[in-house]
């Protein structure tokens, strides 16, 4: 069973940083995707970023330049820091990982992603 958990979220100012971490557990995610999706108030579930199983990353274009996304393998976690944070980016954020055997380019979309954290909120203040 696959279990996805995420941690690191919490509440900070604008221009400030957090670093979110989630940890897959249950099987081997070595030609899967891992990425981060969000959702504020009233809005539908958005892109934020993915890592590809061969180092390819994709970025949102709303956070391309703040937000950097990087895994780890050998502890099946991938890692997002969010920096220069806008209250804007105010969401739960999700931790998504793709079946096995995906694509080298990470997906973008809800439905390329199998498995899902619980989320961890963010909340950025002005």
């Amino acid at each position: 069973q696959v279990q996805l958990v995420e941690s690191g979220g919490g509440l900070v100012q604008a221009g400030g940083s957090l670093r979110l971490s989630c940890a897959a557990s249950g099987r081997t995610f070595s030609r899967s995707a891992m990425g981060w999706f969000r959702q504020a108030p009233g809005k539908e579930r958005e892109f934020v970023a993915a890592a590809g199983w061969s180092g390819i990353t994709n970025y949102g274009n709303s956070v391309k330049g703040r937000f950097a996304i990087t895994r780890d393998n050998a502890k099946n976690s991938v890692f997002l820091q969010l920096n220069t944070l806008k209250p804007e980016d105010t969401a739960v954020y999700y931790c998504a990982v793709t079946a096995n055997f995906a694509p080298p380019v990470p997906g973008i979309r809800l439905d390329d992603y199998t498995y899902w954290g619980q989320g961890t909120q963010v909340t950025v203040s002005s």
